[in-house]
């Protein structure tokens, strides 16, 4: 059984859109957050990047998940199982099957943006899982995550299932938050489980500049037109006329903040019209447009910053090459 809460207004993507792209293209330096990147195109970029040579934590991650899913399983005891930003659920699927043959499993909560990327994974999920209660969440988790506090407050799924809740946060894209940011949002998952759930969050380590630096600028020009792509949605969504064409894909490893950082560089004096804003935007030749951070980690700053928001780590595990961190902790 699957079935849908909406826990965004009507028009909260393009009244977000408009803040997000008035801040940012009026800001000095320009910048805009990476989630603008996933239209229909975007998302179907990020995929074709995903099984990039070059493109390694999709495949690192899955590789974890794959070998230490039963032990998740078993540790967690899980009956619901809340998943941050789901997407596709594709990797999921190996929690959820790991939950199931642990004999635990009752609830899957997906917790998206896309409408339809939910009901597709969860019209999937309920045909590969029968029996499965799929309560599927049209939400920004950055205003809400899907799960709440305590007994009196319980989602329909809750409390028809009850029992210890695993919430997973994978892709490492907690990555794409600055320390504050993660800070805030690793307290707001706390704060809002109880005693008996888990928190399993996915974690891009700490490696060789070079291969890095390749993820994210590839041989093939993948992840330029991705990174180009926030445009093309300024374009559809607001009226704007950028033009691709004249801004270069830049990645580059900040060694100071140990993430890398993905830029759009303009490459003449140029202007551009955003009609729905009323809004020019000039642009100097060089200039450069921060488009995504996506921080890399180490096992000891894991665990500080869970420390921090009253997180205990309880396991921790890598693929074999040290390229990717799953972390699984537990109310301190």
């Amino acid at each position: 059984m699957t079935t849908i809460e909406y826990r965004l207004p009507p028009d909260y993507r393009a009244a977000s859109l408009r803040a997000d792209a008035l801040a940012g293209l009026t800001a000095t330096p320009k910048s805009l957050p990476p989630k603008w990147f996933y239209d229909a195109q975007g998302s179907a970029l990020f995929e074709k990047i995903t099984e990039l040579p070059e493109y390694y934590p999709t495949r690192a991650e899955r590789s974890i998940l794959t070998a230490v899913a039963a032990d998740i399983a078993r540790i967690s005891e899980a009956r619901v199982l809340i998943e941050l930003g789901s997407g596709s659920s594709e990797k999921t699927r190996l929690l959820l099957s790991a939950l199931r043959d642990e004999g635990t499993l009752r609830a899957y909560v997906p917790v998206d943006v896309s409408e339809s990327a939910l009901v597709l994974a969860g019209d999937a999920l309920a045909v590969e899982y029968p029996g499965l209660t799929v309560h599927a969440v049209v939400s920004d988790f950055e205003q809400y995550l899907g799960l709440e506090p305590s007994a009196d407050t319980d989602t329909d799924t809750d409390s028809a299932v009850g029992g210890p809740r695993l919430v997973a946060f994978l892709g490492s894209t907690i990555g794409n938050m600055v320390p504050a940011e993660r800070a805030l949002f690793l307290r707001r998952v706390r704060s809002r489980l109880r005693p008996g759930d888990s928190f399993l969050l996915g974690t891009d380590l700490v490696k060789d500049p070079a291969v890095l630096v390749a993820a994210y600028d590839d041989s093939a020009g993948v992840t330029a037109a991705f990174n180009k792509n926030v445009l093309a949605v300024l374009n559809a969504e607001l009226g704007a006329d950028f033009d691709l064409d004249a801004f270069d894909h830049v990645a580059r490893w900040d060694s100071g903040h140990e993430w890398i950082e993905m830029r759009l560089r303009s490459t003449a004096d140029q202007q551009a019209r955003v009609r729905d804003l009323g809004l020019v935007v000039p642009f100097a030749a060089g200039e450069e447009m921060r488009t995504e951070v996506s921080a890399k980690f180490r096992r000891a700053g894991v665990e500080s910053e869970l420390a921090a928001a009253d997180l205990a780590l309880r396991s921790w595990w890598t693929d074999p090459a040290g390229q990717f961190g799953l972390s699984l902790s537990v109310p301190a």
